[in-house]
């Protein structure tokens, strides 16, 4: 039998290295990449193939929920299992709004990893034990009060969340490769839509609707 093949996504290069030697150590699971962001993600889903995606949700330039909705729109058989620090319902609502089957935290042990892989690849969904559950009869795919709200588009969210990362105009164009005309357009239809007309304000917005880290946008302010 084949090993699934697994590709790892998170902006930390020792939390990559440390989720691949645990996987290394089961025969049945094989490590074919990494990725160290959302956008990264994406290029190699499709060049590679896998079967299996563990996904960090805060990552620079493009976070892993956007990611996942990309990802899944071309390639719906991939499998997405999110990695979080968190553990809120807001998270796991918000990771199976996007069409993620599985929802662990870091701390989860390598067996429960190992675990939430092979019940994802029989059909199944999997959360980690210190998760709680939906209630019964509560939708998985519904999005949660803090969502991507319907009216944003996948760009516009790309781009705020360049701009809460402290991204200039310039640079978010580079990322983005679009003009730098384009993305002040599409900054101004966010403070529009979302009534926030200050960087400010959507970085707050950023923040609590947890497309970024406080920490995250500490560490672009101070350096």
């Amino acid at each position: 039998m084949k090993p699934v093949n697994i590709l790892l996504v998170d902006d930390h290069t020792i939390v990559r290295e440390g989720l691949r030697k645990l996987l290394d150590l089961s025969p049945d699971l094989a490590v074919v990449g990494e990725a160290q962001d959302g956008n990264q993600a994406i290029f190699l889903a499709k060049s590679l193939q896998p079967a299996v995606i563990l996904m960090d949700i805060s990552m620079p330039r493009l976070n892993g929920l956007e990611a996942t909705r990309n990802i899944l729109k071309d390639q719906p058989t991939i499998q997405i299992i999110i990695l979080s620090a968190h553990s809120d319902d807001a998270y796991v609502r918000q990771a199976f709004a996007v069409g993620a089957r599985g929802f662990l935290q870091k701390q989860t042990s390598a067996h429960e990893i190992c675990r939430a892989i092979r019940k994802v690849m029989s059909g199944e969904s999997f959360f980690s034990r210190r998760v709680d559950r939906p209630r019964d009869g509560e939708t998985l795919y519904q999005d949660p009060p803090h969502a991507r709200p319907p009216q944003l588009t996948g760009r516009e969210f790309e781009v705020l969340q360049l701009i809460a990362e402290g991204t200039a105009n310039k640079e978010s164009a580079a990322v983005l490769g679009i003009s730098i005309k384009t993305v002040e357009k599409h900054r101004e239809h966010l403070m529009k839509k979302l009534d926030i007309h200050d960087t400010a304000g959507l970085t707050r917005y950023a923040i609590s609707s947890g497309i970024i880290e406080c920490s995250v946008h500490t560490a672009v302010m101070s350096g």
